[in-house]
């Protein structure tokens, strides 16, 4: 016999939103996925008031009274630090654009998209979301998102700490971590990438101390366990549904 569903009112629109693409997809209280993933290509040029229009409909779709969203960028207290990818006109391959910048920059998105969806809209950095729908509360765990760029997030014994958004910081040769982790790079040439992620890994690793690493996002399905077999700490492959699975984690601890 199938298990009970889940009424509509208990249920947690959880929604990632990518450079490349915004996921969406019901979850129950626990994280668990209620079907199956949707996307929609995200907007671009990508204003707040395109992103805020772009999820209202979906929102309004769904039903959900609680949505958990992640952010592709520096995100604190309900608003916008940095867009990351966003600022860039047309994704990931364009510079970004200094006006599109500025609107973004402290803009309030989580009180915007409550007041626009008359939802409890709940918002944190895709990295953030990620690691709370990885994280086993147990050390010092890294969770980095694997996709357009590279997301970072840290928990010491279950509890989450604020440490900076390494996207755009330089990494080797000149290029930052986005451009050597992220997509671009790994569809030129996988196997520079894999030892380019390694390569970055154990650096945060030394950093933080961590004992453990979540590989989380799209790409993490193209990492092999393999690939870390030499490596003194423990790497847990989560996959691309983490963010979805800890939204719930926003409403229910």
């Amino acid at each position: 016999m199938a298990p009970p569903r889940t009424p509509v009112q208990d249920q947690i629109l959880a929604v990632d939103i990518g450079a490349t693409n915004v996921k969406f997809c019901h979850v129950d209280i626990h994280g668990e996925l209620l079907e199956g993933v949707r996307r929609r290509p995200t907007p671009y040029p990508c204003s707040p008031d395109r992103l805020i229009e772009t999820l209202d409909e979906r929102i309004e779709s769904s039903a959900c009274p609680r949505v958990g969203i992640g952010f592709p960028g520096e995100f604190i207290d309900g608003r916008v630090v940095r867009p990351g990818n966003l600022s860039r006109p047309g994704g990931v391959t364009t510079e970004v654009d200094p006006e599109l910048e500025a609107q973004w920059k402290g803009f309030e998105l989580q009180a915007e998209l409550s007041k626009a969806t008359g939802r409890d809209v709940r918002i944190v950095n895709d990295a953030t979301l990620a690691a709370l729908g990885s994280i086993d509360g147990h050390g010092v765990e890294l969770v980095l998102t694997l996709g357009t760029g590279l997301g970072i997030a840290l928990a010491i014994d279950g509890t989450l700490r604020k440490i900076r958004d390494v996207g755009a910081e330089v990494f080797v040769r000149g290029k930052t971590y986005d451009q050597t982790i992220g997509e671009h790079s790994r569809s030129t040439d996988e196997e520079h990438w894999g030892e380019l992620l390694v390569m970055a890994v154990d650096g945060f690793v030394r950093e933080f101390g961590a004992t453990t690493v979540h590989l989380a996002g799209g790409n993490a399905r193209r990492v092999t366990p393999a690939l870390f077999a030499e490596s003194n700490y423990r790497v847990v492959i989560n996959g691309n549904q983490a963010s979805l699975r800890g939204a719930a984690k926003l409403f229910y601890s």
